[in-house]
């Protein structure tokens, strides 16, 4: 039985899809296919039901994956004890956290100067599973306040910004409250995106008592940014660092005034939030 198996199983198992497990994994969608059909021959059971439209575990799958962390879990420590006397760190990653990510792995080396770094960019919970699973060190996330089995370290806060077409009539304004946005569509991506970030941005736009007109759900961040570029009369509202990778020339980024912020945060297993973990959080607070 190979490990390969059992990753791609685990990640079938956790998506509930062949083609966002693909994705996970890097590899092609018919290869993912190959390795569980191989598995599924193997342990002599079915482990998932698949059809057009879901994939489900069987009750034989949800007792292989519990099995399968398990000594995925167990492989990812053999894999840390031969590397012993090595620096290395897993950091779970997502889109528009470049500059923070620069500056805390410069802090790390300056402190550790053979410090090597592994970048994994995941879905924020495929993220956090990896956490669990041993494969990854420490996730950076926004909006997450607590996760079972993981400790969750408040690190650092961002100012959320308007985001607007070029042509939008506040494109020019230094700073914009949300009552001159009421009469537009709030346009942000859909829930299944990044749910904590979702929630995060939801509940501080909520807490200013105001109410956004609410349209459709987009897509990914990038097709966000497009879908507002092209309609004067909607907007979103994005976190600072997401908004500093824009490149589209197509939109104008705004503060919210009166600021609103979101909390971002370094996530670790329970048993390493430690002074180490401590230190590594220092490393991607604000700059001061």
């Amino acid at each position: 039985m190979e490990l390969r198996a059992l990753r791609c199983f685990v990640a079938v198992a956790e998506e509930l899809h062949f083609g966002r497990a693909a994705e996970r994994l890097h590899i092609a969608q018919p290869a993912v296919s190959q390795q569980i059909a191989r598995l599924e021959r193997e342990l002599g059971v079915r482990l998932l039901d698949r059809s057009p439209r879901r994939v489900r575990l069987t009750a034989a799958g949800h007792r292989v994956l519990d099995a399968a962390r398990t000594t995925l879990a167990a492989a990812g420590q053999v894999a840390i004890a031969a590397k012993q006397g090595m620096t290395t760190v897993r950091i779970g990653t997502a889109p528009g956290l470049t500059a923070r990510l620069e500056r805390g792995i410069d802090a790390l080396r300056e402190r550790a100067p053979e410090f090597d770094v592994v970048l994994v960019d995941l879905p924020v919970t495929a993220r956090l599973n990896a956490l669990r699973q041993g494969e990854l060190d420490l996730a950076l996330t926004r909006g997450v306040r607590a996760v079972p089995g993981l400790t969750v370290l408040p690190t650092w806060t961002e100012r959320l910004y308007a985001v607007v077409a070029r042509n939008h009539p506040a494109a020019g304004r230094p700073a914009v409250g949300l009552a001159e946005l009421a009469d537009d569509t709030l346009r942000v991506p859909a829930r299944e995106h990044d749910a904590p970030l979702h929630d995060a941005v939801v509940l501080a736009l909520r807490e200013t008592g105001l109410h956004p007109k609410a349209g459709r759900p987009t897509g990914t961040l990038q097709d966000t940014i497009v879908e507002v570029g092209s309609d004067p009369r909607s907007w979103t509202v994005l976190p600072a660092d997401q908004v500093a990778e824009i490149r589209s020339t197509r939109v104008r980024s705004i503060p919210l005034d009166p600021a609103i912020t979101i909390t971002g945060s370094v996530v670790v297993a329970t048993d390493q939030a430690s002074s180490a973990a401590e230190c590594v959080v220092g490393t991607f607070r604000d700059e001061h």
